[in-house]
């Protein structure tokens, strides 16, 4: 896919962070973006910012946590679109604690978020995501590949939803469909300052990647030909921030 001018996409996770960045790249380069997220007053401002891209932005409000919301939005990209370009889960929910710390409510919240939704949407929109001969993008962490002893709980819903990337992958090769995820390490977004503010550390964004970086990965690896196929990014800032 080398032009995302009039391509369908999707995007969850819109109101702030990588999937803000991402949604507004995808409006620049000519798509058509379904923006995902739970703050209509963040929807209103991202299309405020993407005003006078060539593509366009629709702001939907939806809880991933609850079924009969992802149906719906399933409902309306179905109704407006035959087909879906691209699928990019970027939403995400996280609760630090060691285990013993932290409650079963608090992973069921990270696993319905990191997980089930992804998988719940990704099946939804499966047939127009092979029609259109699309790709999946999964926004996943650096906490896929190595869990630590307070996100332990998160890791566990991160490294569910990265094998399923990989069997996604599997199954849709052969339909045409790629699937490309996303290891991020410490990233500029809201999430990352509450996880330092939990950690006892100073948040200095300037010393993190930014979202914009990761949202550009992923241009890259969209925009490959169509002999070819990124699956794994591992994108981290190349600048340490000092320990503490």
């Amino acid at each position: 896919m080398t032009d995302l001018a009039g391509k369908t996409c999707v995007v969850t996770g819109a109101t702030s962070g990588i999937g803000r960045s991402f949604a507004l790249a995808l409006a620049e380069q000519g798509a058509y973006v379904y923006a995902i997220g739970r703050s209509r007053e963040r929807l209103d401002s991202l299309l405020e910012e993407s005003a006078g891209s060539i593509g366009e932005i629709t702001g939907v409000l939806v809880d991933l946590e609850q079924d009969d919301e992802i149906e719906r939005v399933v409902e309306l990209v179905l109704t407006e679109h035959h087909g879906v370009d691209v699928l990019a889960h970027s939403a995400g929910a996280i609760v630090l604690g060691a285990v013993g710390e932290t409650t079963l409510d608090d992973l069921d919240r990270q696993y319905r978020v990191n997980l089930r939704a992804p998988v719940a949407l990704t099946q939804a929109l499966l047939p127009a995501l092979k029609r259109a001969g699309g790709q999946v993008v999964f926004v996943n962490s650096s906490a896929a590949l190595r869990a630590s002893a307070t996100n332990v709980l998160y890791a566990a819903t991160k490294v569910g939803l990265k094998w399923f990337a990989d069997g996604l992958r599997d199954q849709l090769n052969a339909d045409g469909v790629r699937v490309i995820s996303v290891y991020v390490g410490r990233t500029a977004t809201p999430m990352q300052e509450y996880v330092h503010e939990q950690e006892g550390r100073t948040y200095d964004p300037d010393l993190l990647l930014q979202p914009r970086d990761v949202a550009q990965a992923l241009l890259s690896a969209l925009a490959m030909p169509v002999t070819a196929e990124i699956t794994d990014i591992n994108v981290r800032p190349m600048r340490k921030p000092p320990v503490q």
